[in-house]
């Protein structure tokens, strides 16, 4: 299968995908911060250099990866077509603002074969919530609703990645969980006091996980 990533971070599933994929005569290909945008920030630059540093140019590990540019006015992703699997892990509350999430469903169409999947995982935010409120949680109706006017069909959805437990109304949104375990505001240092002890014993956010096939 040729793969893409969506917005890989530092390569939690490219250390799945990637070596898997070379050992199965695939392609893994990431798609990360465009370099021609102006308004990519220092971090997001950043960020791609890391990752190309650590996962291009060491095909005996992680076989030939390929990194595209991928944000609000990047082009294509891949030729025509020619794409069996699109991964989103944890993006699409991102993409709410200015409309960039039709956008990405467009890219994504575009680059998938007929029947290609588009795999999507995300913090489930209550139904009826405000998809921009910024805690990191949106509605699973409304990943879905977006996806299908992008010409995309669900052919299936699982709670494997659910969590009861998960109250979503955290002083630092979802970010307060762990992995992240955040305990200030964004830009600021950690608070040494803050009790992580409530919040590490819900675990992980609730997740959608869902599965599109291009129609």
């Amino acid at each position: 299968m040729t793969v893409i990533d969506v917005s890989p971070g530092s390569g939690w599933w490219t250390d799945i995908l990637a070596p898997y994929l070379a050992r199965t005569g695939g392609h893994y290909i990431a798609a990360v911060g465009d370099l021609a945008d102006p308004k990519l920030s220092d971090e997001a630059r950043k960020g791609r250099a890391a990752f190309e540093a650590k996962y291009v140019g060491h095909p005996q590990l992680y076989g030939d990866v390929t990194v595209v540019g991928f944000g609000r006015t990047s082009g294509p992703l891949a030729p025509l077509g020619s794409i069996d699997l699109v991964l989103v892990s944890r993006e699409t509350h991102n993409w709410v603002t200015n409309g960039f999430i039709d956008k990405a469903f467009a890219d994504f169409h575009a680059a998938l074969k007929p029947n290609g999947v588009l795999a999507i995982e995300d913090h489930r935010a209550p139904a009826g919530a405000d998809p921009a409120k910024g805690d990191g949680y949106i509605p699973e109706s409304y990943v879905i609703d977006h996806a299908k006017a992008g010409g995309f069909v669900l052919a299936a959805r699982s709670e494997i990645n659910a969590n009861p437990n998960d109250t979503k109304d955290y002083p630092f949104g979802v970010w307060t969980l762990p992995p992240t375990r955040r305990s200030s505001p964004f830009g600021q240092p950690p608070d040494p006091a803050f009790d992580h002890a409530k919040y590490d014993a819900i675990g992980e956010s609730d997740r959608m996980t869902l599965k599109f096939e291009k129609a």
